[in-house]
């Protein structure tokens, strides 16, 4: 994890947001497990409105790696203060672009619910 020199204000505009955050909407459905999730858009659904309404804003860049992708999850503070991390992730088939936007939703969904 990568962070400012001081991140209060930040941990205080998130114990804000958390607060009014709740769960996203299981409005997909797995067809290989035959399972309800939340895709990448209900997550985000979830925590844009208690996030802005405290300042606090959520970017993710993705980036290649030796095998995979790499999504790197910044949340900001309107002080400056942020707070990031990096997470790679496996592509079945590099060459295949269908298969990496697959895993870069993937990444993108795991990362912003952590």
């Amino acid at each position: 994890m990568i962070k400012s020199e001081s991140i209060k204000e930040l941990l205080t505009a998130l114990a804000k947001a958390q607060g009014k955050i709740s769960a996203a909407k299981k409005d997909s459905t797995n067809p290989h497990f035959k399972s309800k999730y939340a895709d990448l858009a209900a997550c985000w659904e979830a925590i844009k409105e208690p996030l802005s309404t405290n300042g606090l804003s959520l970017t993710q860049w993705v980036t290649t790696a030796e095998k995979g992708v790499s999504v790197v999850t910044v949340l900001g503070h309107s002080s400056g203060e942020f707070m990031s991390s990096e997470a790679t992730f496996p592509v079945k088939d590099i060459g295949n672009p269908q298969s990496m936007g697959s895993s870069i939703t993937y990444a993108r969904r795991y990362c912003l619910s952590a």
